[in-house]
């Protein structure tokens, strides 16, 4: 999964999502933070709907094709942006950064993919959750942010609740769960590319790298793992996970757009309700309740972290 927290985060320090287009808030207007919940809720439950997808074509292809195909959706917002814009979206101060966080992209929608071929959809959405209490470590660590006790304490109470719902040693849940890890850990350093990026090159400029090193690094292997769709089901599957990628996208860059970044965090575990519903609809699978347990653990220290920061940065 695209965990799209990442626009949550540059955001709020000023732009931070992975934007087809520039925002201006200034351009909009005042803040409009109920249409931007509302908006931003939208984004999340189109973004349930293509992991879901993700989830049923895991039995038929290999992750790469699947993530390939779904960085589609970003690619065709950079080529709308590049007509719009010109070739100036390239512009950049920092090519080598910019091609990393690309690489970092393909690393945490890949691992994510493989893990929910193995574990359930709820469960791995509920893994996923450690991103935030990761940026806030490597934040400190790489740049310089200042992180209290009580932050630091939240971090570590969160990946309890990690281990909760993994419970590693007891057999309960397929080693892949770890990748889930792997993946929020690949998410939570892009995060932090971001927010140093965000100082000299445009979010859109951002987008437009990640989705072509996404998109150039994922086509040097894909035609190993290639398989070719056989009947229209799976076509279905594939076009439709890529279109509600893509809008979901949309989505929550017109939030961030038109209401506090402080404010949209939270919806963000939306995505465990939808991710619950959607495993039980479709999948048949409703999780147990010791991931009940570690999603509450998980969900209540991440939102208690937001709004630790934002009392930072207001400077209360």
């Amino acid at each position: 999964m695209e965990i799209p927290l990442q626009a949550a985060a540059r955001k709020a320090e000023l732009p931070s999502t992975e934007s087809p287009l520039p925002s201006s808030r200034a351009r909009l207007g005042a803040p409009d933070n109920v249409r931007g919940l509302l908006v931003m809720a939208i984004g999340f439950a189109l973004f349930s709907v293509a992991d879901t997808q993700a989830k049923l074509l895991t039995e038929f292809f290999h992750p790469v094709q699947i993530v390939w195909i779904r960085q589609l959706g970003l690619l065709a917002g950079v080529v709308v942006a590049l007509a719009v814009l010109g070739p100036s979206i390239f512009a950049t101060r920092h090519p080598a950064l910019q091609f990393g966080r690309g690489l970092l992209a393909v690393t945490s929608a890949v691992c994510f993919i493989v893990a929910i071929k193995f574990v359930p959809l709820a469960d791995a959405v509920a893994i996923s959750f450690v991103a935030p209490f990761l940026v806030t470590a490597m934040g400190a660590l790489f740049l310089g942010e200042t992180v209290g006790p009580r932050r630091w304490s939240a971090v570590i109470v969160g990946f309890c609740g990690a281990l909760i719902v993994i419970r590693p040693g007891l057999g309960v849940m397929h080693p892949a769960g770890f990748l889930v890890i792997v993946a929020a850990t690949a998410f939570a350093a892009r995060q932090v590319l971001s927010r140093h990026l965000a100082k000299d090159d445009r979010t859109v400029t951002t987008v437009a790298y990640t989705a072509l090193v996404s998109i150039l690094a994922l086509s040097i292997p894909l035609p190993f793992f290639w398989t070719t769709p056989t009947f229209g089901m799976q076509w279905a599957l594939l076009f439709g996970m890529a279109l509600f990628a893509a809008l979901g996208e949309l989505m929550i860059i017109k939030s961030l757009e038109i209401a506090h970044a402080s404010v949209l965090a939270p919806v963000h575990y939306s995505l465990l309700i939808w991710g619950t519903f959607w495993g039980w609809l479709v999948l048949g699978q409703l999780p147990d309740m010791w991931t009940w347990a570690g999603a509450a653990v998980i969900v209540t220290t991440g939102i208690y972290i937001i709004r630790c920061e934002r009392k930072v940065k207001s400077g209360t």
